[in-house]
């Protein structure tokens, strides 16, 4: 028997119609670096037909697609990275998230004739924002405007440099007395950077708090965070660090993790990147080497992952949305907080998995758009989005 024409194959795979003997043939040829030019014509076609992606602007999809041609990565290399058999719509989301985000990275674009305007809404990217209470309860909102001292706390100076970012800074050695903590709380549509008094810097997601002292002038450094923050920690061997998480205890003496502890989540997730961490939980102590990752479900059960998706982990940090195998509830769970949006389903959730990477900064449009390639709608009401299936 003939092999199906690898065109034929790519056209009838985008359009989610291949038996499991021709997607491993497909994957198989494109594995071997074949057939690049029909991906591209095949993909290109799929992003022009607006039936497959309900109200997405078809030139502004071919604008994107064109915008990383001279890319010399070819554009299936980064989809077949992270899965060798992945499910079609998984496939086509994670080509047009990277498409995506190479194209917001190549700078503001031409305005597209005849564009439609944007749908009257309240949902807008996050941003540098966060509210800071002090020791005697006084709260001082911060975000991105203005550097300068902003309070003093007996000779600890708390100051906001680099717009968006808090340090704290000693004159003088510290006087015994009562400790005192400060609480950074970062609202939904928010992000914030904060370097404690010990020199450690501590990057904060969305809808996250963290509470720490003043001053570390006990035997050990110790914080309390709720949602999410990655730690770069400063060495000092004889004061370990430790971060305080729902019934977790992260002990570190100088290294980079990242912890997410979110309450609506599933689980809460130690992950590190450099170093080496002790996690303490109810009874039990586990050590992990970098790339692994630690993982307590809501029931207490633990378990360990050996080689954790670490770009994923920490896209957020960077300015991303990174997706692998995460379900359509997870995605729109990072949504709501990034954009400060409510998250309504209209009938069943559907059973999907996405991957891919996007910029933080792409509009509310631009993401949904782009997830809408999976057959999935929705609806923008002021501060809601309305998933319809």
């Amino acid at each position: 028997m003939e092999p199906t024409p690898l065109s034929t194959l790519i056209t009838r795979y985008l359009h989610e119609e291949l038996s499991e003997e021709e997607t491993a043939q497909l994957w198989e040829t494109l594995r071997e670096g074949h057939g690049q030019e029909a991906w591209n014509e095949a993909l290109l076609a799929l992003l022009q037909d607006k039936d497959k992606h309900g109200h997405a602007n078809t030139e502004r999809m071919e604008q994107i697609y064109a915008s990383i041609r001279p890319v010399d990565t070819p554009v299936v290399s980064l989809a077949r990275r992270r899965w060798m058999y992945p499910a079609a719509a998984a496939v086509i989301l994670a080509v047009v998230l990277v498409t995506a985000a190479f194209w917001r990275s190549r700078g503001p674009q031409p305005p597209l004739a005849d564009h439609p305007a944007a749908p009257v809404h309240e949902v807008m990217p996050g941003g540098n924002k966060a509210m800071l209470t002090l020791a005697d309860g006084s709260t001082i909102t911060l975000d991105s405007a203005g550097n300068g001292a902003l309070a003093q706390q007996g000779n600890v100076q708390v100051v906001q440099v680099n717009n968006g970012q808090l340090a704290y800074q000693a004159s003088g050695s510290h006087a015994a007395g009562a400790v005192q903590y400060n609480t950074l709380a970062i609202p939904r549509g928010g992000q914030f950077r904060v370097t404690l008094p010990d020199g450690t810097n501590v990057w904060i997601n969305a809808a996250s708090t963290l509470r720490y002292p003043t001053a570390f002038s006990g035997t050990d450094r110790t914080v309390e965070l709720t949602g999410e923050a990655y730690f770069e920690v400063a060495k000092m061997p004889e004061k370990p660090f430790h971060v305080k998480v729902r019934n977790m205890d992260v002990q570190v003496l100088g290294t980079h993790f990242n912890v997410m502890a979110y309450t609506e989540e599933t689980s809460v997730q130690t992950t590190l990147l450099e170093g080496a961490v002790k996690v303490h939980t109810a009874g039990a102590e586990t050590a992990l080497r970098p790339g692994q990752q630690l993982r307590m479900e809501q029931t207490g059960q633990l378990s360990v992952v050996n080689h954790a998706d670490l770009d994923e982990i920490i896209a957020w940090k960077n300015g991303y949305f990174q997706f692998n195998h995460e379900k359509l509830p997870g995605v729109m769970r990072q949504i709501a907080r990034w954009y400060d949006v409510d998250i309504a389903y209209e009938g069943n959730i559907p059973d999907r998995e996405f991957g891919g990477k996007i910029s933080r900064n792409s509009s509310i449009e631009e993401v949904l758009r782009i997830l809408e390639l999976s057959k999935i709608h929705f609806r923008i009401e002021k501060k809601k989005i309305i998933v319809i299936p």
